[in-house]
């Protein structure tokens, strides 16, 4: 759509000039002669930005524009003004003005101003909109669960999202540590203030408490330039602090420090600053074992451990499984533009029986995965992964199990199961990767690729081609 421009001067030469300049860059002009009929355009119809002089007679520029903010507050309001007059011009982006331009015009630049004008507009808009995205993506009603176990941790979430205490989420890799954090966030008083994450796993020693706390250029080689941390990224909302274990202990000290005084101090700097942060901490690792032996400070676990969330393992609320399943098949569905219409009932019983190491994650891994193969009308238990198809818990046959009749075994066939579920497991533990599921079952990979086709197991992956 064409943005709609209401231009508004009493000049009439500048009137018809901007209205003949700006139809040929393709905008949908409106003019009026003075502000009051300008108002009038306004409450009839819409537009994406008013261009306005700011001399003019019984209602200049800027009493139009306090009138259209407070019926438009989004609405961008551009200035026109004399050669002189600038310092009016000034006081009018004060009052929320975008910018103003000079006369006589300078084609190029007024061309400039409106696109940018335009373009900022348009990244407010979409700002609000995902955040609007964000709130509902993380609200109650999204989270995925009907089982008794997720009902309390939702009404623990709902509690504390309106008190302004460290919390710390603990639970295996794949339970949902982060969803939790975050609807805690878009569901409290800070909902429009940052949510900052920090994997603490992920960002190297050296460089850890320059990330969290800043540095000044010049206080180490590559500090080319002063560099704010994380926790003044999230002053005034919250720092997400994912798998909190692994911080190395010098910066559980300052993080301590941080934590008690509200202070940070960047690196190589001598004067400390204030900051304003929520904490909310996440980790796989049990903090009181390592608490015990001496990997994790106790004075720090206490002061993050204020309210204690556990995310339940997959496991756990196994009749979740079916709710989750067709979430996700619908989710990637979607995205994929895919027909399948359901999961049936034989494929989910053994969805159901599956152990998911990986929890939730690794339910939705699957279910795409099974999309993204599938070519037919329903997930069928031939669909699944032979992984996930295989049960966990089927034992091996062993000799003093298998029965010699008269009519005698086919030693080739059982010995040939035996070598394929060995496979399946090596390569589920493996992630997939061959190159690595050949050596935990110490062959070859060029045996390992012979065995993975002649038992149909698939191809190697990008990963083995790399390294082999």
């Amino acid at each position: 759509m064409k943005s709609r421009i209401l231009v508004v001067d009493d000049e009439e030469s500048i009137r018809e000039f901007l209205d003949i300049m700006l139809k040929k860059e393709g905008y949908e002009i409106t003019v009026a002669e003075d502000g009051q009929r300008a108002l009038e355009i306004i409450k009839k119809k819409s537009f994406d930005m008013v261009i306005s002089d700011l001399q003019m007679p019984n209602m200049n520029g800027v009493e139009l524009l306090k009138e259209v903010k407070s019926i438009h507050p989004d609405l961008v309001f551009m200035i026109i003004t004399a050669f002189g007059t600038t310092e009016s011009a000034v006081e009018a982006m004060k009052l929320g003005a975008y910018d103003y331009i000079t006369k006589p015009f300078k084609i190029d630049e007024v061309r400039i101003n409106i696109i940018n004008a335009l373009k900022s507009k348009g990244l407010e808009v979409e700002n609000r909109t995902l955040k609007k995205e964000l709130q509902r993506e993380y609200s109650f009603q999204n989270f995925i669960g009907n089982s008794d176990v997720m009902h309390r941790v939702f009404d623990l979430i709902k509690r504390v999202s309106q008190a302004p205490t460290n919390i710390l989420i603990t639970g295996e890799s794949g339970t949902g540590k982060e969803m939790v954090a975050k609807a805690i966030h878009y569901n409290g008083q800070l909902k429009d203030k940052p949510f900052v994450t920090v994997n603490c796993g992920a960002i190297p020693e050296n460089l850890m408490e320059s990330e969290m706390f800043g540095h000044k250029k010049g206080s180490f080689t590559g500090a080319v330039s002063d560099k704010t941390g994380l926790f003044e990224v999230a002053s005034g909302g919250i720092l997400f602090l994912d798998e909190v274990g692994e911080l190395p202990l010098n910066i559980q000290v300052k993080l301590l420090r941080v934590i008690q005084e509200r202070m940070i101090r960047p690196v190589g700097g001598t004067e400390d600053r204030a900051v304003d942060v929520r904490i909310i901490a996440a980790t796989n690792r049990v903090l009181e074992d390592m608490v015990k032996t001496g990997e994790f400070r106790e004075d720090l676990f206490y002061r993050l451990n204020v309210i204690k969330i556990e995310a339940p393992p997959l496991r756990d609320r196994r009749s979740d499984i079916p709710i989750l399943a067709n979430h996700f098949l619908k989710k990637h569905n979607d995205r994929m533009s895919k027909g399948i219409a359901a999961i049936t009932k034989e494929a989910m019983d053994i969805l159901m029986k599956y152990d998911y190491k990986g929890n939730v994650r690794e339910l939705e891994n699957i279910i795409e995965r099974t999309v993204a193969l599938e070519g037919g009308a329903n997930i069928l238990p031939e669909s699944l992964p032979p992984f996930v198809s295989t049960p966990n818990g089927r034992k091996m046959a062993s000799s003093h199990e298998i029965e010699i009749t008269e009519e005698g075994v086919d030693i080739d066939k059982i010995m040939g199961q035996i070598e394929k579920e060995l496979l399946i497991k090596a390569i589920h533990t493996a992630n997939g990767v061959k190159k690595r599921a050949a050596k935990l079952l110490n062959i070859s990979f060029r045996s390992m690729r012979y065995r993975v086709e002649k038992f149909s197991l698939g191809s190697a992956t990008d990963e083995d081609l790399e390294e082999a």
